[in-house]
């Protein structure tokens, strides 16, 4: 698995989306033989979405887990054999290669390789098995096959090139002969003989679909007036007893390789996989592209056997903007946490091994990932500092922020520079994009930047949204409490808040899903119930949760 996954946390702001992509940016810089892939968890807000479509990136795709799937151990390229080949070059493969499965390909309309079934060792015992069981087999043969599995040539080529028939060997009387062809009927079969001139002429007056010589060696050998025959004439040097060994081989392999197996695409989960393969008789599944794709245009991608599942494979991750599992991606506990950029408090997970972890009391991520710009020496060309200069402000609300250091303003300032922009007016597009609370949905303003905190056995998730305005603040409370309430009972949470910003006069206010005992002790001069008026803060991170925080542990002590 040579791909590593960066990603923020879940529900996405500007800092968090824009410190991914920067530093993906980087990382491939560095080692341009790992693919890195910034990635986001969430739906991204207005904000976030109309400003890189302004700068004119593309967003960090979705991924709802880093859960390993098919695509992490799918085999690609696998030996593959054509449909018309023969039985026996399947055999071949899988015991020079010693692998369980070969995807069968065919031809479309086109003319282009088409994958058409697979063939394991299921199919091939069955095939022989199939031998030994009721009446005597009929054996589906292609022309084409018998010089690929016999040591011969082909006398003179019939007008079928494919057929099913019975195998005779000619070995007996000729009245005995004649009684078993007879017997056969109305079957004919395919004739393994040497040049015995009564039974031969029976088989071209019969028009059998072939005729193998055997104790032939060369073309002028041949004694026999094949000019009325219309079947294929093949010479087999080998002995008639391993003739007919390998002739039944020479069957084409779409004749018995199997056509019927579950969909399985390479977005499939680990797991699910899994169940689908041990729960069935298969060796193996073919794995195809995404499955929301029509069928027929679905493209092969690879193989999946039982040993592909033998050890579970673990994601490769880098977190930034954050470093606590609850705040991240869904299978982060699973994955293999390569390194953390972030400038918030720590309470990440143990790690089975020593990680890169850049954890500084700034105010946004993306001056951490400048920095390391800086310390790698790798230039910043104009776009990427647009973009970290977009989180960079978002995050600082354009440095107003209690939040916003020294190292934030020098970092802003050299971005801008290599931007072509000044601070203030890049400000002020990005936060033209802000959200209007009367205009979109209440329940989407609240989860689109929306932290989970878990402290003194209480879970709390507290949303931000910035605007530009309070004018319309009353119109909408009720809406926005009652959906507060909403996100509180669907997420299983004990306390659900609103931080709205307004960005222009550095003023919030807090709207809260009811917790009387928890709201009467903030210090926080609350307006009406579920309201609460925060002159001059800005920062849910320094202003708002160190607040929140102290009320949990008051709760908490007095329940002692």
């Amino acid at each position: 698995m040579n791909d590593i996954f960066i990603t923020g946390h879940r529900n996405p702001d500007m800092d968090s989306v824009c410190a991914s992509w920067a530093y993906a940016q980087l990382k491939t810089t560095l080692d341009p033989h790992t693919r890195y892939h910034a990635i986001r968890c969430g739906h991204m807000n207005t904000q976030t979405k109309e400003t890189l479509r302004d700068i004119g990136i593309t967003a960090p795709r979705l991924e709802k887990d880093v859960h390993p799937r098919v695509r992490d151990i799918v085999t690609r390229n696998p030996h593959r054999i054509s449909a018309d080949e023969p039985t026996l070059n399947a055999v071949k493969i899988i015991h020079d290669y010693n692998i369980s499965i070969i995807p069968v390909f065919g031809q479309d309309s086109k003319q282009q390789a088409k994958f058409a079934g697979l063939v394991s060792v299921n199919e091939i015992s069955d095939f022989l098995i199939s031998e030994h069981l009721g009446g005597r087999p009929r054996y589906a043969f292609r022309t084409d096959n018998f010089d690929k599995v016999l040591s011969g040539f082909c006398y003179k080529q019939g007008d079928r090139h494919e057929f099913t028939a019975p195998v005779m060997i000619g070995a007996m009387p000729y009245e005995t002969s004649l009684d078993r062809i007879k017997s056969l009927l109305p079957d004919k079969p395919i004739l393994v003989v040497g040049q015995r001139e009564k039974i031969l002429e029976y088989a071209i007056e019969q028009q059998f679909p072939a005729i193998v010589l055997t104790g032939v060696r060369e073309p002028e050998e041949v004694s026999i007036d094949f000019s009325t025959y219309r079947g294929t004439v093949f010479v087999s040097r080998t002995d008639t007893a391993e003739t007919v060994r390998l002739l039944r081989l020479s069957s084409p392999v779409k004749n018995i390789m199997s056509t019927e197996y579950p969909l399985l695409t390479e977005a499939h989960h680990f797991d699910e996989a899994k169940n689908m393969l041990v729960n069935s008789d298969l060796r193996g599944l073919p794995v195809f592209s995404a499955e929301d794709e029509p069928e027929t245009e679905r493209e092969f991608v690879g193989v999946v056997t039982r040993r592909c599942f033998i050890d579970r494979p673990s994601r490769k991750v880098i977190m930034v903007d954050h470093n606590e599992a609850d705040q991240s991606i869904r299978g982060i506990e699973n994955a293999e946490i390569l390194e953390i950029i972030d400038h918030h408090r720590l309470a990440a997970e143990k790690t089975r091994t020593p990680i890169y972890v850049a954890a500084k009391p700034v105010g946004s991520t993306c001056t951490i990932v400048y920095q390391h710009y800086l310390q790698a020496g790798v230039p910043v060309n104009a776009t990427t500092a647009k973009v970290l200069l977009a989180g960079l402000l978002s995050d600082t609300v354009i440095l107003k922020s209690p939040t916003a250091t020294n190292e934030d303003r020098r970092a802003a300032a050299q971005l801008a520079n290599i931007a072509g922009i000044t601070i203030e007016e890049y400000g002020e597009q990005i936060f033209s994009h802000t959200a209007v609370l009367g205009k979109d949905n209440p329940k989407q303003v609240i989860t689109a930047d929306f932290k989970l905190y878990s402290e003194f056995n209480q879970k709390v998730g507290i949303g931000q949204v910035e605007v530009v305005t309070f004018q319309n603040i009353d119109e909408v409370e009720e809406l926005y409490l009652n959906a507060l309430d909403e996100v509180k009972k669907e997420q299983g949470l004990d306390w659900t808040m609103l931080l709205i910003t307004n960005v222009l006069h550095e003023h919030s206010k807090l709207f809260t899903a009811p917790f009387p005992e928890a709201e009467e002790r903030l210090v926080f001069k609350q307006e009406k119930p579920g309201r609460f008026d925060l002159p001059n803060i800005l920062s849910r991170k320094k202003q708002v949760l160190p607040e929140i925080l102290r009320v949990l542990e008051d709760l908490a002590s007095n329940k002692k």
